[in-house]
């Protein structure tokens, strides 16, 4: 496991990743928030452990921005602010978890563990393919932080040809998927459907691409991106 620690008080700093490294987990450490967001998109990090009082930008600023990029990485706030007020914020904010300071090392450790579990739970229900985002718990999509609206067909095959990413998918496949309703439904069907699907899509930066004679392919394809702005 890969934990982000950002605390600016080297004594806990030191303390909480030695507490950790001991677990076998590989732990990096920053002072500040500024870099926090920059480092969890470069890097796979499988938790971010944040203190709220950090120099620079304090933990709770760094957690909006952090969520405000659509960055899904578990967050555990450690804090000596123990008021409601503060643990409603951090939550309200995108935190996962709360601890005050000080703090017991084995609970710390035995948080992280259910924490990390529990995203890989969540992550384990999902489909996700550039910046498109498939819960398929709650039957719901979003690309980056902006929900998607999905007919139950449309949700169907789009499901379908993610589920199989980097094969060509026959009509007759998608069909088969999608006719559980009762109902006859033609080949021509699945053409209309991924023919709504396609603009839906795009601004996530995929395409569906028709191979002749054989399906549907789902690809990447970064310069459907809309330009940064």
């Amino acid at each position: 496991m890969h934990i982000l620690l950002a605390e600016d008080d080297p004594a806990v700093a030191d303390t909480t990743a030695r507490a950790l490294r001991s677990q076998g987990w590989s732990v990096d450490t920053t002072a500040r928030g500024e870099p926090v967001p920059a480092s969890l998109k470069s890097d796979p990090y499988d938790l971010l452990i944040l203190d709220i009082g950090l120099a620079g930008i304090d933990g709770f600023e760094t957690l909006r921005r952090v969520r405000g990029a659509g960055i899904e990485t578990p967050v555990l706030v450690l804090t000596a602010r123990d008021a409601i007020e503060d643990r409603v914020h951090g939550l309200e904010t995108g935190a996962d978890d709360y601890m005050v300071k000080p703090f017991s090392l084995a609970e710390l450790v035995a948080r992280v563990r259910v924490l990390t579990r529990r995203h890989r739970s969540r992550r384990d229900s999902e489909l996700t393919m550039g910046s498109l985002r498939m819960d398929l718990v709650a039957q719901r999509a979003w690309i980056g932080n902006q929900p998607v609206e999905l007919s139950v067909r449309e949700w169907a095959v789009l499901e379908y040809l993610l589920g199989r990413v980097g094969h060509v998918v026959a009509k007759e496949q998608i069909l088969q998927s999608i006719s559980g309703w009762g109902e006859q439904l033609s080949e021509n069907a699945v053409e209309v459907y991924v023919s709504r699907l396609r603009p839906k899509i795009e601004p996530a930066g995929l395409r569906i691409r028709a191979v002749r004679g054989f399906g549907y392919l789902v690809e990447e394809q970064p310069e459907l991106l809309p330009p940064l702005t």
